[in-house]
């Protein structure tokens, strides 16, 4: 059974799909109706699922006509891609955000299933150690390499 915050995930990605636009606005107040939940159960999903490591941008305006306008950011084309990745990661990196980057590089296709498992057992915190300070400068470092290495540093 899915979760209320997953359900929202579901619904709000397939009115991206089926309106085939990058941005959609959307009011947190009939959200948290429609879904039966606290508009807050909406920020939570916004923050989670609509990152900006997963391909999103999120403003929020509160208020009586307050509404949430998701931008999906698509995927620089491949000359630039790795470049774009990079600047992304920059010095430091978070499991969270590492894992993000990589599942959306995965859903748009440009690593495939094995290299994104690959990826995620190298980003693991069991796999770099205690020292978060040192992980997320090395996780940083290792993600560069590794993008590198998969999508060539001179495309």
């Amino acid at each position: 059974m899915l979760s209320v915050s997953n359900i929202i995930e579901k619904h709000i990605k397939e009115l991206f799909l089926k309106s085939n636009v990058s941005m959609i606005e959307i009011k947190r107040n009939e959200m948290a109706d429609r879904f039966d939940c606290a508009p807050s159960q909406i920020n939570y999903v916004m923050q989670t699922r609509f990152s900006l490591e997963k391909g999103y941008i999120v403003k929020s305006k509160r208020g009586g006509g307050g509404f949430i306008r998701i931008q999906k950011i698509d995927i620089p084309k491949q000359r630039s891609l790795h470049r774009a990745v990079m600047q992304f990661v920059g010095e430091e990196a978070s499991q969270e955000q590492s894992l993000g980057i990589i599942q959306r590089l995965h859903d748009e296709r440009v690593i495939t299933n094995r290299e994104k498992q690959m990826l995620k057992a190298a980003m693991s915190r069991d796999v770099l150690g205690d020292d978060v300070a040192f992980k997320n400068k090395f996780r940083a470092k290792l993600l560069g390499a590794m993008f590198s290495a998969i999508l060539g540093k001179d495309l």
